[in-house]
């Protein structure tokens, strides 16, 4: 499990006083930078080095979240397959979970335009952060 911590600022929240819905959404995809660190230690984003491609995303908002309190995000890998992956996470504020979401990556080659195969030592680093329910 990867984990980070977000400062609410006050552009993430809304005039009720709580976090906007669009926000989990960019602190989820801030928090996957660990994961794609795997596949791209640079982080160099040209077709010739980055290959990952999203091919879905979900939310959901199970408890509002606030201004004022850190947000601790989780990050795990919940499901390896051939050529692609899944990344679960988790929102907790004040020891509560406020929200998870999902992202499934596929390994891509962005100059022959297909999906290829995850490597063996990749899927092996992917495994140390398995997420066990």
């Amino acid at each position: 499990m990867f984990k980070s911590i977000i400062d609410v600022s006050s552009r993430d929240t809304d005039s009720l006083g709580h976090v906007n819905n669009t926000s989990l959404p960019l602190w989820f995809e801030t928090s996957r930078n660990p994961v794609y660190k795997i596949f791209n230690p640079t982080m160099e984003l040209t077709p010739k080095v980055w290959n990952l491609i999203m091919v879905h995303t979900e939310f959901d908002y199970l408890d509002q979240i606030y201004y004022g309190f850190e947000v601790e995000i989780r990050t795990y890998i919940e499901k390896i397959g051939n050529t692609s992956f899944t990344v679960y996470q988790e929102a907790w504020q004040k020891g509560k979970l406020r929200g998870t979401g999902r992202a499934i990556l596929v390994d891509f080659d962005f100059n022959k335009q297909e999906k290829v195969e995850i490597p063996e030592g990749i899927k092996k680093e992917l495994q140390k952060h398995l997420y066990k329910k």
